[in-house]
């Protein structure tokens, strides 16, 4: 097998595929409906060719095999023509089990927040130990040149997403990666485009925890108590790791400042080591200390986690410092659920208890946008000193009745005192926030999109002043 077509290609994880694909020397190309920078970038740096506009007559010269993205529908060209044709074809997380993660031990982290973070501190923390790991992550961690890597080390670190596989196959994408070591972070309702319920979300999760074998290890943090109910009837071994209930592995003594945080890691009571972080909040401690633990199960020692941690930079847009103007800051975050709004926002208070807090959240993502996550909004921005709510993008993609109203969540924040408005991103965004600041404050813009650059146009304003 030689040729490999990638049908929507510019998605991050197609592309890193792709990438993945080129590294191990295959004939890599692919198309696309959008294609743009960065992805489009980022393909050309790795000599990967992509078509643009899907049309069946890319595929004429047939190649060996087809990624189809799980974005692809029937009535699609391009998988019209590949079914027709019989030409063999996978989807995503499939062909990372075959080509890249049959040959590993493979290391699975997952759950509704903090995979990216949590999957970024374990391939650091292997990295740095001299594991040379390969490693597959839905974002970009700031310690390594991109969210993939192809080593030559035993291991393999992957961001385990909940979200199904492919038109063909709705399994969630971790089924197939066939964990040894697994984290489970948390387990909360999302993606409520695929699912209906929290149930169905556990199914997934139990079909999960059901394929790890019996000497394969189990991270999990039993401070949820939706994680801790699951693991009961593993049949693998659980490490219990916690913040605040009793369990085997504990942080304790948690610390924050404007430099970042610390904590001590407990093993059955006995202190191991004092863990520092340069990142914010209580969930970024929750995703340290699951990191620690995996990175210990491999075999990392303690001393050699800690020194790696030192020296962690982070995620990329998870609560990334964009600019400072004086003593003004713009941070660039990821966030798109109710709960991780409220844990960036409780770490920003966290770590800078004096400033003014200023929310800035773009409803984009199929869960942010929909009703039945609105309650959970209304407390959401509890630490914030004023928020701005842009409208919600392509409320067309839901239906009236299960929108997000912006209105009421405005009408509650008010009811506790606490400013806020509904206000398109642009230049009338800018132009507010520059006439309102006051020179000591904090602006977090919280998106999976990019806020209509409103977060570099606002910098570049406060810079020319």
């Amino acid at each position: 097998m030689k040729k490999i077509y990638f049908i929507a290609i510019c998605g991050t994880g197609m592309a890193s595929l792709a990438a993945m694909f080129k590294a191990k020397g295959y004939e890599v190309y692919g198309v696309d409906e959008n294609v743009y920078p960065p992805m489009s970038t980022f393909l050309a740096d790795q000599h990967i060719p992509v078509f643009q506009g899907f049309d069946q007559s890319h595929l004429h010269k047939k190649p060996d095999l087809v990624v189809i993205g799980n974005a692809m529908s029937r009535g699609n060209p391009e998988v019209e023509f590949v079914l027709n044709e019989k030409i063999p074809y996978i989807s995503l997380p499939a062909a990372l089990n075959q080509f890249f993660i049959h040959e590993k031990m493979s290391c699975v982290v997952t759950g509704t927040h903090g995979k990216t973070t949590t999957s970024s501190m374990l391939a650091w923390i292997l990295e740095y130990a001299g594991r040379e790991p390969s490693f597959f992550i839905g974002g970009m961690p700031e310690n390594f040149d991109g969210g993939f890597q192809v080593g030559k080390g035993e291991h393999i670190v992957l961001e385990g997403d909940e979200y199904d596989s492919a038109f063909f196959d709705k399994r969630s994408k971790f089924i197939h990666y066939q964990p040894d070591l697994l984290i489970i972070n948390n387990i909360e309702f999302d993606h409520a485009d695929i699912y209906n319920s929290l149930e169905e979300i556990k199914k997934s999760f139990r079909h999960l925890l059901n394929i790890v074998p019996g000497n394969g290890k189990i991270i999990a943090n039993v401070d949820d108590v939706v994680v801790a109910d699951l693991v009961q009837k593993s049949f693998s071994q659980v490490e219990p790791v916690s913040i605040k209930t009793p369990a085997k592995w504990q942080a304790k003594n948690i610390t924050y400042n404007k430099i970042g945080t610390s904590f001590d890691l407990f093993l059955e009571e006995k202190l191991c080591t004092t863990v520092r972080i340069s990142l914010p909040g209580e969930h970024n401690v929750r995703n340290a200390l699951a990191a620690c633990v995996g990175a210990f199960q491999l075999g990392i020692p303690v001393q050699t986690i800690t020194q790696a941690f030192d020296k962690f930079k982070g995620v990329k847009r998870r609560l990334t410092l964009k600019k400072q103007v004086g003593e003004m800051l713009i941070f660039d975050d990821f966030a798109h659920h109710a709960t991780a709004v409220e844990q960036t926002l409780r770490g920003v208070r966290d770590r800078y208890p004096d400033k003014k807090i200023w929310a800035l959240f773009e409803p984009r993502s199929a869960s942010a946008k929909r009703k039945i996550f609105e309650n959970q909004y209304y407390d959401a921005f509890d630490r914030a000193d004023e928020v701005i709510l842009a409208p919600l993008h392509r409320p067309d993609k839901v239906a009236t009745n299960e929108r997000l109203s912006l209105e009421n969540i405005i009408l509650k924040l008010k009811e506790k005192n606490i400013p806020a408005r509904i206000m398109s991103p642009g230049e009338e965004m800018v132009h507010y926030l520059f006439e309102s600041k006051t020179g000591n404050d904090v602006f977090v813009f919280m998106s999976n999109g990019e806020f209509a650059h409103v977060p570099d146009s606002f910098a570049e304003r406060l810079i020319i002043d």
